[in-house]
């Protein structure tokens, strides 16, 4: 028998897992075989309570029928179609039917697969959009400490997470970092945006005054910074950023790739905020996770910038084969219909209260020393074990895992962002299961 022959259809050791300790899984490995609403089905038959939405991305729930539905007919009628210099209908309605909820004055859409994508993409843009209107020589693009931005060359050059940097050498040149916003002595327990900080928001003059701002192309930030650990703006702060950027020039990139899609209990997190960027970068909820999809909200002056010269020359030299993906786009249509039907964000909306009570009712449990809440999302820092950082909040999570609980960890945080159809009931026993097991932790 050749070696080939050998291998088991099912052997873990050929899938080298994303962003996950492989050698500790695979000698205790975590299966879900199905799942339905608010909750997965493991491969010994238990529920798991979904409190991460999946990964921050199944805002409507699991295996809801009418975009099970939707993908299903899609893929019997047509499967692909190419988007560079042809079509299919449902891209375009997608586009449209995305703008009409979009921030007043984002009216373009750029299809991507995944939320670093969309990163790319809209880093690419502004710069080309300098170019377009003979301003080359801004170059500059500005990210944030703690910001995650996907794991692309770009996104991680203007990230600013250490160790999604540290192994990958010489990143993206002329980039610049402004301070991150936590500030758990000032602000610590908090409810929604925080109420210290807005000056921070001045380190984007410092640094412009730095580089001359002429340099600088755009500014990228989370609203709230979610992979990080949850960190929500100061009040005041973005609209802060709102105002440098206009004053020197200089386009302001959103990452709604976390609070796109009802997770603030608005569309997007820059209608909770009530600011709007030059450019949104949203994936995740767009589909609700079922089909990769990303989607990149421009201005029209933006776009209006790329579409001179010539009619029949590609205006923007950037795409992917599977932007637009038919079976994606009836995916992203249906998730926006069962969304608008079910009225998911205002559920989100009408839940914010209950659920930061909730989760702050964990103050004063053994090791938690910070509670964040914001929109449909929560943070609970625990104290870090001397010598073996992250190893208690890994313990957290294999034990919620063991107790029919799905939650995320980061570091030493615990991160949670439950699908919009969470119960009232289903947020208690969420905040229930981690309390016993936080008790119970070394």
């Amino acid at each position: 028998m050749n070696e080939q022959a050998r291998i088991v259809p099912n052997n873990l050791e050929a899938f080298w897992m994303p962003f996950s300790a492989n050698r500790q899984f695979k000698q205790a490995p975590r299966m879900f075989v199905g799942a339905k609403d608010m909750h997965y089905v493991t491969a010994d038959g238990r529920r798991v309570l979904d409190g991460t939405a999946g990964l921050w991305c199944v805002n409507a729930g699991h295996c809801r029928p009418k975009i099970t539905e939707a993908i299903q007919r899609q893929a019997a009628e047509l499967d692909y179609a190419p988007a560079f210099q042809m079509g299919h209908p449902k891209a375009f309605e997608l586009a449209s039917r995305l703008t009409t909820i979009a921030p007043e004055g984002l009216d373009h859409v750029f299809f991507t697969n995944s939320g670093s994508e969309s990163v790319e993409t809209a880093l690419k843009i502004a710069l080309a959009y300098h170019r377009a209107k003979g301003d080359g020589a801004r170059f500059r693009l500005i990210g944030r400490e703690r910001g995650y931005h996907g794991v692309n060359f770009g996104g991680i050059s203007v990230g600013g997470i250490v160790g999604n940097r540290k192994m990958f050498g010489t990143l993206l040149t002329g980039v610049d970092h402004m301070r991150h916003t936590h500030d758990p002595e000032r602000n610590g327990y908090s409810k929604g945006a925080t109420e210290h900080g807005v000056e921070l928001a001045e380190d984007l003059v410092r640094i412009a005054a730095l580089h001359d701002p002429s340099t600088i192309a755009a500014v990228i930030v989370e609203p709230v910074a979610g992979s990080t650990g949850v960190l929500p703006p100061p009040k005041g702060y973005l609209k802060r950023l709102r105002e440098i950027c206009d004053q020197h020039g200089i386009l302001l990139i959103f990452d709604e790739v976390i609070t796109g899609y009802g997770r603030m209990g608005t569309a997007f997190a820059a209608d909770y905020f009530g600011v709007t960027p030059d450019i949104m970068i949203t994936a995740k909820g767009l589909t609700n996770g079922v089909i990769p999809m990303g989607a990149v909200f421009a201005s029209a002056k933006i776009y209006d910038a790329f579409m001179t010269g010539p009619e029949h020359l590609i205006e923007f030299a950037h795409g992917y084969t599977y932007s637009g993906n038919p079976i994606a786009a009836a995916a992203g249509l249906a998730t926006l219909e069962t969304y608008l039907e079910e009225g998911l964000f205002e559920r989100a909306k009408a839940l914010e209260p209950v659920w930061a009570d909730a989760i702050h009712s964990l103050k004063g449990t053994r090791h938690v020393t910070d509670i964040r809440t914001i929109g449909l999302i929560g943070a609970i820092e625990l104290e870090s074990m001397a010598g073996a950082p992250t190893k208690r909040a890994f313990s957290a999570f294999v034990k919620a895992f063991e107790e029919g609980l799905l939650i995320r960890t980061t570091g030493d945080i615990i991160a949670l962002s439950p699908p919009l159809m969470v119960s009232e009931a289903q947020i208690g026993e969420i905040v229930d299961t981690l309390k016993g097991i936080l008790q119970g932790l070394e």
